[in-house]
């Protein structure tokens, strides 16, 4: 007996395929992402994918726009409660941090690997404009830029290589393998670069 497939207009049949492809990406990072896997997952057949993306790196470029938009989205929540909780450095890293934790950071390196260029700019501007105001007046917003893009840099790459890169620095055991270290140490050089307070 065939199952009754759902008729989707062309917009929520791609967010329904978008909203799969993330899941997958979560669950088990890039490799998981494949046509046969998120159709499967939506009730649809791979031709039905590939209809509406063209085919696996397409619809991976795409994920990572869509990725982008939910981060952006994570991002403004992440700083409504940091700015709420007094500011904490520590406490926005870890934020942030758990956010690139779900496939994004891998889904960023291994499309900027196959030659992937975002043209789009922007995405952390909010949490550079929450951070330079916490700076001493006349502080300089290109340095609250670079500190903010170099922490983007280190998470975006934490998923694939921290564990690697810790160990090749002689840290083993599951030290080399947990990332907590690696969060309290990120918090400490941003408010040394930045020459903001800790938090009392």
């Amino acid at each position: 007996m065939n199952a009754t497939r759902m008729r989707r207009s062309p917009e929520e049949a791609r967010r329904v395929i978008l909203d799969a492809a993330a899941s997958l990406l979560a669950e088990g990072g890039v490799a998981a992402v494949q046509v046969r896997a998120v159709a499967a997952r939506v009730g649809m057949t791979d031709a039905g994918v590939t209809h509406h993306f063209g085919n696996r790196e397409k619809l991976l470029t795409k994920l990572l726009r869509h990725g982008g938009r939910q981060l952006q989205a994570a991002f403004q929540e992440v700083l409504a409660t940091w700015l709420d909780h007094g500011a904490d450095l520590r406490e926005l890293v870890e934020s942030l941090e758990n956010l690139y934790r779900h496939g994004y950071g891998e889904l960023a390196v291994a499309m900027h690997a196959a030659g992937y260029r975002d043209t789009g700019s922007g995405m952390l501007d909010p949490v550079v404009e929450a951070l330079h105001r916490l700076r001493a007046p006349g502080s300089s917003i290109d340095d609250t830029r670079l500190a903010v893009a170099n922490l983007h840099q280190a998470m975006a790459t934490e998923a694939v290589y921290g564990s690697a890169f810790r160990r090749s620095a002689g840290i083993t055991g599951t030290a080399a393998s947990e990332s907590t270290g690696q969060v309290l140490w990120w918090a400490r050089q941003l408010q040394l670069a930045l020459g903001i307070e800790a938090a009392q």
